[in-house]
């Protein structure tokens, strides 16, 4: 992209330009006109050291509308949570180091970072700082913290600073915010019209009232999903297991506790969906008699429990689909590839993502995974260590392609039961 690119592809749309106080926040202004020749409508919040670099009237001229600096000097009513829930895309640019640890950390002590966590749409953030500061252990963990959440960060260039030095810190150039922009604008609707199902966490069967089997699933992948669809306009349901994860904003959630609880919210919401993805653990086993008071241990030398298999919601879910596209999941800690493809045969699914829970950095609990994304049509994609929020677009983005050639698991038994007929 290049500013001779004649399509508008920002026309009509509403974004939100934070400047933060860096020497480069001179730049913004001309990516605030850059902004604007592409059809955008530009607000402009500049924290108070960022007006020591460049003054607001800069920006006033340039976007045509009041620049916001003060949380406490606002005029119009909830000027800093209506800004930034009514915008389409959220840029900050530069945004210093100091803004990206309150970003991560979630802390609110101005109106740009105030407005931040009140934001309902894509944020960018193209950081800026000098020295060895982009590679400093605290700046990299928050970096990583803030893409686990979804937020796109873009690493910052290597050239001169202003301290001398010779390191990577620059603003990225306008072009590469630009593209960013257009990016999450276009995954921001790619998925209208799609009614989008997922499973999350664990399930627990109950031995008595007070202790059950369980795995170490923590939720973190199937919200990840969840989130994504939502942020790619999706109409969401969320059937989770018991996690210690918020509810995400804007998805129908629905709790369960047991594997039978969830195979019935699943098959409740099936006929309404459009594309079902199960990232739940599930049990496999379940204790067949539950007690029904609390087991003692006193006179007992061992205790034996009679497991009997759990509902397998894949296969439920399989035998009673239409038109949905189904995603399964497969956790493996071996034969990663071999026991996946089976599994997508096995069940009738249209995709898989198999991962090797025993990775390093990956796995249960944590907030990054690997992939390798199977298709029923012979694909097979290969996802690098990486954010378990990136990791989700990447997965939904697959399941956009598979709908795209119209080879889904129905399509494909209907086209084998054609031939069979012939």
């Amino acid at each position: 992209m290049t500013h001779s690119d004649p399509v508008n592809f920002l026309q009509g749309k509403r974004i939100l330009l934070g400047v933060t106080g860096s020497i480069a926040a001179y730049k913004a202004v001309s990516l605030l006109r850059a902004l604007k020749a592409r059809g955008a409508f530009v607000s402009v919040v500049m924290t108070a050291h960022a007006t020591e670099f460049v003054t607001p009237l800069t920006f006033e001229v340039l976007s045509g509308e009041r620049v916001v600096t003060d949380l406490f000097q606002m005029h119009e009513e909830m000027k800093h949570l209506s800004a930034s829930e009514n915008a389409d895309a959220m840029v900050i640019a530069p945004a210093t180091a100091n803004f990206v640890a309150k970003a991560a950390l979630g802390l609110a002590d101005d109106l740009l970072s105030t407005m931040l966590l009140a934001a309902q749409c894509p944020i960018i953030v193209a950081p800026a700082m000098d020295g060895g500061m982009w590679e400093h252990p605290t700046v990299v963990e928050h970096v990583n913290r803030l893409r686990a959440r979804g937020v796109v960060v873009l690493d910052p260039e290597e050239g001169p600073l202003a301290s001398g030095r010779v390191a990577q810190g620059r603003l990225v150039c306008e072009e590469k915010i630009l593209e960013a922009v257009q990016s999450a604008l276009r995954l921001r609707s790619d998925w209208q019209g799609e009614h989008v199902l997922v499973s999350a966490g664990p399930t627990q069967e109950a031995i008595d009232p007070v202790r059950f089997i369980s795995n170490r699933s923590s939720g973190k992948m199937g919200y990840a999903v969840a989130e994504a669809a939502r942020d790619r306009g999706a109409r969401v349901v969320l059937v989770t297991g018991p996690t210690a994860l918020a509810r995400p904003c804007g998805v129908e959630v629905v709790s369960v506790t047991s594997a039978q609880e969830m195979a019935e919210a699943m098959c409740r919401h099936l006929e309404w969906a459009t594309v079902v993805i199960m990232a739940a653990a599930v049990a496999d086993f379940c204790p067949k008699d539950p007690a029904s008071q609390k087991l003692k241990k006193s006179g007992r030398s061992s205790l034996v429990l009679e497991l009997e298999p759990a509902p397998d919601i894949l296969t439920i879910l399989s035998a009673r689909k239409t038109k949905q596209i189904l995603v399964g999941f497969a956790a493996e800690t071996e034969h990663l590839l071999e026991h996946a493809h089976r599994k997508l045969t096995d069940k009738g699914l249209d995709a898989i993502v198999a991962n090797d829970v025993t990775q390093h950095g990956g796995g249960f609990g944590s907030d990054q995974n690997a992939a390798v994304i199977l298709t029923r049509d012979g694909r097979r994609r290969e996802v690098p260590l990486m954010p378990k929020r990136r990791l989700a677009d990447e997965i939904l983005t697959e399941i956009k392609s598979l709908r795209a050639g119209g080879r889904t698991s129905t399509a494909m038994a209907r086209e084998e039961d054609n031939g069979r007929a012939r």
